[in-house]
């Protein structure tokens, strides 16, 4: 784990006990805040899938499922690595609208995944999914949508915040919009990750739009 970082002479505010009583308190607030913000239900979802199925997400086509064969069932299951499949097939399957849709605490295995102080090779993470219309595909309803994350997110600090004083930071709830593009054009010598941490100190809170766009440097 070389990205590992931990801060010189680094020292826990909370016990182990109060750590896990705080871990569950972001999560049970934070998953009450978003469903109200976005009209959404909560779902369970597959930790396993069949292999084959379609519904297990490639990510970028090179990384190796966990998989084991079924001795009852028969045939091979694959560990789920992402959602994004799932959680559009379940839309469909239950019959959500315009408007509405799911909500899950996935549990995933990504073994190839670099670990760091960010990332491990297990993910545990919030997944959602809505259904929209054609005539919301566009940059002022998507920023509407991230301003409702960000609120749900600074309702549940504000919370936190108020039963573990000692974990009191300040959340900017005030978004600072920028795509790759102009993220680059403001850093052209930095590395992607640079460009990132350093419009990050600056503004707090930031939305990073059209990742996954080519650049002017062919990226």
């Amino acid at each position: 784990m070389d990205g590992l970082r931990l801060p010189a002479d680094y020292r826990s505010k909370l016990s182990l006990k109060e750590t896990q009583r705080a871990i569950k308190l972001t999560k049970d607030t934070f998953q009450g805040n978003l469903a109200r913000a976005l009209n959404l239900d909560r779902v369970t979802a597959p930790i396993i899938v069949k292999s084959g199925c379609g519904i297990n997400d490639d990510l970028n086509g090179v990384e190796r499922k966990v998989s084991f064969d079924m001795g009852t069932v028969g045939g091979t299951a694959e560990v789920v690595q992402s959602l994004a499949k799932w959680k559009r097939m379940a839309l469909l399957r239950y019959g959500y609208q315009p408007g509405e849709g799911i909500y899950t605490d996935m549990s995933a295995i990504r073994r190839d995944d670099l670990c760091d102080s960010t990332h491990s090779i297990y993910v545990d993470q919030w997944d959602w999914e809505r259904v929209i219309n054609a005539s919301n595909r566009d940059i002022e309803f998507l920023k509407g949508i991230v301003r409702l994350i960000v609120n749900a997110l600074a309702d549940t600090k504000d919370k936190v915040n108020l039963l573990y004083p000692q974990l009191s930071h300040f959340m900017e709830r005030e978004i600072f919009f920028i795509t790759t593009q102009e993220l680059l054009d403001m850093y052209p010598d930095f590395s992607a990750k640079e460009r990132e941490d350093a419009i990050t100190k600056e503004h707090k809170t930031v939305f990073l739009m059209q990742i996954g766009d080519v650049l002017s440097t062919g990226e």
